[in-house]
């Protein structure tokens, strides 16, 4: 016998789910917890933070699965429940946190996205100092921007979203994305060019 695909297997973990098993909901978490975190990591910028609220956002999912009717992906009516609760975060908390864009690649993180740098050069202690502290600057120009507008970019820049994807992530129409990017982008052109970060 043929065995079932990803796509079945999920569908049944789904329907158990919204009958209320916590078993499938649980196998549903554990396929899509990882996307779900770097979405939101892509928002908020902390880890600690992400962590938190994937919690929260698991469980608006568990109290939501029953209105879940299987006209689109699961990712799909998913992803805008963590989108929206990432940025209600940065709303209500009214602060931004100290990093943006990874612009390194950590050892222990290889999904970050690449360094800027070629990776086979090792910049001298003098010019490691020296970039550091432009990046320093440019995270904090990148943190001062509003939540919205950080978001859209974080959204588009760092999880490679279209615009209608971001449009539905966050509840709004596509103008409205294009124009939070656009000014997002502006805005941050125009506090480099203020505080030059070299």
């Amino acid at each position: 016998m043929e065995e079932p695909s990803e796509a079945a297997l999920e569908y049944r973990r789904i329907e158990a789910a919204r009958r209320g098993d916590e078993d499938a909901f649980s196998e549903l978490m554990q396929t899509h917890y990882e996307a779900v975190f770097r979405s939101v990591l892509a928002i908020v910028r902390n880890e600690h933070d992400a962590r938190d609220l994937c919690q929260e956002i698991w469980v608006k999912a568990w109290q939501q699965i029953g209105k879940f009717r299987g006209e689109s992906k699961f990712t799909t009516w998913l992803h805008p429940i963590a989108v929206r609760r990432a940025v209600d975060h940065l709303r209500k908390r009214q602060r931004w946190f100290d990093r943006f864009l990874p612009f390194a690649r950590p050892d222990d993180n290889p999904d970050a996205p690449p360094a800027f740098e070629p990776a086979d050069e090792r910049p001298t202690a003098p010019e490691q100092l020296e970039q550091s502290e432009r990046l320093a600057r440019f995270d904090q120009l990148l943190a001062s921007l509003p939540p919205k507008q950080r978001a859209v970019l974080a959204l588009r820049e760092i999880q490679g979203l279209t615009y209608d994807e971001i449009a539905q992530s966050l509840g709004c129409r596509r103008g409205t994305v294009m124009s939070r990017l656009f000014h997002a982008r502006r805005l941050l052109a125009q506090k480099l060019r203020e505080t030059p970060c070299d």
